[in-house]
Order: C-alpha cells, then sequence, then structure tokens
C-alpha cells in the first residue's frame, strides 16, 4: 500500500543552502511520480530497477540548484530494508556519514521518511526538508510486459480518511 505522495516547491527552501544530499524513499514516490507522469515503474532495460520518472525529478531538483552554485548529492542506500521509514540503525548511521558533508538534505517521502532523517541527523545543523506530500494512498494494477517492463495500470488515488475510519 504505498502512499500517493506529490513533489513540494521547495526552492525557497533551499535559499541558503550551499549544498543539498536528496533522499529518496524507493517505494512510494517512485510509485507515485510513475502514475503522475503516466510512465513504467520499471523499465528494466532502459532504467534497471529504477524508476525513470523518479530519476528525472531528482534531475529536476538537481539541475537548476547545482546553476545556482549549489552542490548536490544523491543518496541510495536501501539494503537491507528499502522503505524509510522501516530502515535500521546502520542506515540511519550511512545516512548521517553522508549527511555531515552538506547543509540540507531534502527528503522525497512520506512524513515518516522526513521524520527517520530528522531522528538519524538529529544532532547535526543539517536542515531536512520534505519535498513531498501525503495526498492519499495508491491503489493499481502491476502489468508486466515483455520483456521486463512494469506498468501501473487502473490507477488510483484513494484520498485521505481524515481519521474517519470504518464502521
Amino acid at each position: 500500500m504505498p502512499l500517493h505522495l506529490e513533489p513540494r516547491e521547495v526552492s525557497s527552501d533551499l535559499e541558503n543552502a550551499r549544498s543539498v544530499l536528496i533522499v529518496s524513499c524507493p517505494v512510494c514516490p517512485p510509485v507515485s511520480l510513475a502514475m503522475q507522469k503516466n510512465s513504467p515503474f520499471i523499465d528494466f532495460f532502459k532504467s534497471g530497477l529504477k524508476t525513470r520518472a523518479l530519476e528525472e525529478h531528482i534531475k529536476e531538483i538537481r539541475e537548476p540548484l547545482e546553476q545556482r552554485g549549489i552542490r548536490t548529492g544523491v543518496f541510495a542506500k536501501y539494503v537491507p530494508l528499502p522503505t524509510m521509514c522501516l530502515w535500521t540503525k546502520g542506515q540511519r548511521n550511512r545516512l548521517l556519514k553522508s549527511a555531515k558533508e552538506y547543509d540540507a538534505v531534502l527528503v522525497l517521502g512520506c512524513d515518516s521518511a522526513t521524520y527517520t532523517v530528522q531522528q538519524a541527523l538529529k544532532d547535526t545543523d543539517c536542515q531536512v526538508i520534505q519535498a513531498m506530500r501525503v495526498i492519499g494512498i495508491t491503489n493499481a494494477t502491476v502489468k508486466f510486459q515483455f520483456p521486463m517492463t512494469l506498468h501501473l495500470q487502473d490507477k488510483a488515488r484513494v484520498p485521505h480518511s481524515k481519521g474517519r475510519g470504518n464502521k
């Protein structure tokens, strides 16, 4: 059950940054962006296991920052648990080690992913900025297309219930 996320405008949040590390959860952001851009979730022979829509989004974030002279990097350590909300202490320590070289960390993920980053970096001066917001839950049917492409079909964004629950 991936959360459905949409990108936030964060350029004003990064006004004073000289360096930005981009950290993305590899589950909800790629699913959401693939749905929004109507592109394959996985196209193995073109992008490997990376989602092209997410890679393009990261590029769209990095290019204007680098044009302003801001150094950027991407943190992508997902082993053994990919979802940021379930990272091990070791994964959090690897993020801490990488983030020490940056002024800001831009989180492509939900509130829980951002919380993970905030907790990992709580003893640093690194600014943590959430670059996506939750707008619902994603529901889709995955369709396998030869050779090794996964498309999302029958896509739907299930709106937040805002605490109403089922009766």
